[in-house]
């Protein structure tokens, strides 16, 4: 399990009172004003538009998605973004990429023959060859047929002693919860009365081939008000889930709570993650013995890394001053300490700092090997690989690889020193290189073939100024001989929230579709992502969050200074958190946009907190019950700024009905509203396809097709 999570909460009202003692004339207020926010809030978007599959919500999908599709696919280039996009996400020559682990390299492929998938594996000499031979274990597609569902593989999570034993996570139509499955691999099939977990938003780690630690559904009550499950069970092979052992407790306040191991040194260390927000966790180490959970003396801002020579790895999100010591630790270091001790003493011992960023730097990724550590840094939004090693004192080293555009780990062990490193750009399509760590040897294995032509396409990095002085970096994508005239058809994209870094990488979709069709195309990073550490992630939290919209603002204007667009020829997308960056600058400067691509976006911020995963988010929003944190949220909660007589640019809203983290009901309230105020929109509610919106390559290709369509009927006619 990935333990670098993004987590969450939320404190109801009612948890307050409980905590703080209200008085019956409290409570009784309190419950008028729960009356009065309900009143608030259902008085221009009704209620129904939030239920999920209900036959008023559909027929109003269904007449929204008609009037859009009937536009777009008539458009004769909607046709030809299909097709482009088909031969793209089909293609023979994609890069298989694949995860290293007991000997073999295992690839998930997906084409036209394979629309849901093939899960398929090779050893690591077959791999690297240009046409490598696979070795068939599981067709999604054929599992789909034959049990008359619309499965989407999520993943898998297998036994570490020779990997063949997995639980594979199964999606009914791209949702995020899942169904868990027992699979061996050297027999390719799934154990007979093997580990079974139904459908839940569920977190599972081995513990040895006959037992596993669940956190799951387990049936009223068991769930947070994210959704998320907060009760950890051992389960034995054949024990039926109800008489599975409780072994850990959160709070059904937190956002969740998640079981996982750590590899020290032959063995594993069961672990648990409490997350009680979305950015503060607790970490729990639970003995073989049975005693109670061992709370980890770190801070609650952190990720866990791992385990190396010993010493358990650290990310810190936050300032640390260790207990016992008399040296602060800085957000966004790297740090460690002895983890045996620990286990011993509970005391932390020999503790170091592994890696410092600068100002303009930050860690996009950590990876342990056999013998090294690995570091991806963005350093100015530039990726370098280091290798790290430890003998009394840490030791680095730079990996030799040319600095073009961004690099990622997309496959490392604790069993070799044999990673895969993938290397793209907006100009440069993906390579994929074997590098053996310890000796330093690097290997291009694969690559591929440039999806569009750009041979007149250059990259330039500017700096918009924000209203405050902060400088804000951006990318320019475009034709060298573009002509400065205010005219260029732009996208602009970016996202804004959860430290989340947007790179350069390469589109093969983006390429075809847009750039060669003369479109300049814009990624901006703004306060609010993680480009430059936790500082700039922290920068725009809950009420102080209009800095991240003002640095979108900011960017936009620098581009229509610089006579690169102009409004009537900018446009701007992003999903999910950027889905409501995009409700934002469409209410509050209308004026700088000509056509906006709103995806899987959240819209009502005065009841987000109430739908499905929203709870979770609080601690990047801020909590509608809370009176100063609630004010702001109406200042900038899109479906509450909507007024009638503006003028509004285009918008197109794209969501899936079994989005089950960020609720369609969002998208439809913004659709409804505009339709009741007079407004055009186009609206694509796509009914699988889960927060993608697109529950395979197919669907994407489509997606993709129409929001091409949609650009270019509003920013190039």
């Amino acid at each position: 399990m990935n333990i670098n999570l993004l987590l969450y909460i939320l404190i109801p009202t009612a948890i307050t009172c409980i905590l703080l003692g209200c008085t019956n004339l409290e409570k009784e207020q309190q419950n008028k004003s729960e009356e009065s926010l309900l009143m608030t809030e259902t008085l221009e978007a009704p209620l129904w538009l939030e239920e999920v599959q209900g036959k008023q919500a559909l027929d109003k999908v269904n007449a929204w998605n008609k009037v859009t599709l009937d536009k777009l696919i008539s458009d004769k280039r909607y046709a030809q973004y299909l097709k482009a996009g088909l031969e793209i996400v089909n293609a023979k020559d994609k890069i298989p990429y694949g995860t290293y682990r007991g000997g073999f390299v295992y690839n998930f492929w997906q084409d036209e023959s394979q629309v849901r998938g093939m899960l398929r594996r090779a050893s690591l000499d077959e791999y690297t060859k240009p046409q490598p031979k696979w070795e068939n274990l599981l067709s999604i597609d054929s599992l789909s047929t034959s049990e008359e569902k619309n499965w989407v593989f999520k993943g898998s999570e297998c036994l570490e002693s020779n990997y063949d034993r997995c639980l594979l996570s199964l999606s009914d139509g791209g949702k995020d919860s899942v169904e868990m499955r027992e699979w061996d691999h050297s027999t390719q099939s799934f154990v007979e009365n093997g580990f079974f977990i139904p459908d839940a938003k569920t977190g599972v780690s081995w513990k040895d081939i006959d037992n596993i630690n669940v956190a799951t559904y387990w049936g009223e009550g068991s769930l947070t008000q994210s959704g998320y499950p907060f009760m950890v069970r051992s389960l034995r092979r054949g024990q039926a889930l109800t008489a599975a052992k409780a072994i850990f407790e959160g709070e059904k306040t937190d956002v969740g709570v998640w079981p996982f191991s750590i590899r020290f040194g032959n063995n594993n260390l069961n672990m648990v993650v409490r997350a009680v927000t979305f950015f503060e966790s607790l970490y729990f180490w639970l003995p073989d013995d049975g005693r109670q959970g061992v709370q980890l003396p770190i801070p609650e801002k952190v990720a866990v890394q791992g385990v190396f020579k010993g010493q358990l790895i650290l990310s810190l999100k936050q300032d640390w001053l260790p207990q016992g010591t008399n040296h602060t630790f800085d957000s966004g270091d790297l740090v460690s300490f002895d983890l045996e001790n620990w286990l011993q003493t509970q005391q932390i011992k020999n503790l170091q700092l592994v890696y410092r960023p600068d100002e303009r730097a930050t860690i996009d990724g950590v990876s342990i090997t056999k013998n090294k550590l690995v570091l991806t840094l963005l350093e100015n939004v530039v990726s370098n690989v280091y290798v790290y090693d430890l003998d009394d004192k840490w030791s680095q080293v730079k990996l030799g690889m040319s600095e073009n555009g961004s690099m990622s780990v997309s496959s490392a062990n604790l069993d070799s020193d044999i990673i895969f490193i993938n290397q793209e750009s907006f100009i440069a399509p993906d390579s994929l290189f074997k590098v053996n760590v310890n000796e330093l040897n690097i290997t291009e294995i694969k690559s591929i073939p440039a999806r569009f032509d750009a041979s007149n396409i250059i990259v330039e990095q500017f700096q918009a100024i924000s209203i405050d002085g902060e400088k804000i970096p951006y990318f320019v994508v475009r034709q060298k001989d573009i002509q400065f005239d205010g005219a260029n058809p732009t996208i602009l994209y970016a996202y804004g929230g959860f430290q989340v870094s947007l790179k350069p990488s390469y589109s093969g979709l983006l390429g075809k579709n847009w750039l060669e069709q003369g479109g300049v195309y814009v990624l901006a990073n703004i306060r609010g992502g993680g480009e430059f550490g936790p500082n700039w992630h922290q920068a725009g939290l809950k009420t102080k969050r209009q800095v991240i919209f003002d640095d979108m603002i900011a960017v936009g204007e620098d581009l229509i200074a610089k006579n690169i667009t102009s409004p009537d020829r900018l446009g701007i997308m992003g999903g999910s958190n950027g889905g409501l960056l995009m409700g934002v600058m469409f209410t509050q400067r209308p004026d700088l946009w000509n056509a906006v691509v709103c995806q899987v976006p959240l819209l009502d911020m005065l009841r987000y907190h109430k739908l499905l995963a929203g709870a979770s988010w609080i601690g990047e929003y801020g909590s509608p019950d809370i009176v100063d944190e609630r004010a702001f949220l109406e200042q900038i909660s899109p479906v509450h700024n909507i007024v009638a007589d503006a003028d509004y640019p285009s918008i197109m809203f794209v969501t899936s009905t079994k989005d089950d983290r960020v609720h369609p009901g969002h998208a439809r309230k913004m659709a409804y509203l505009l339709e009741k105020y007079g407004y055009d929109f186009e609206y694509y509610e796509n009914i699988d396809g889960g927060h993608s919106a697109s529950a395979n390559l197919q669907e994407r290709a489509k997606r993709t097709a129409l929001e091409y369509t949609f650009l270019s009927l509003k920013l190039m006619d």
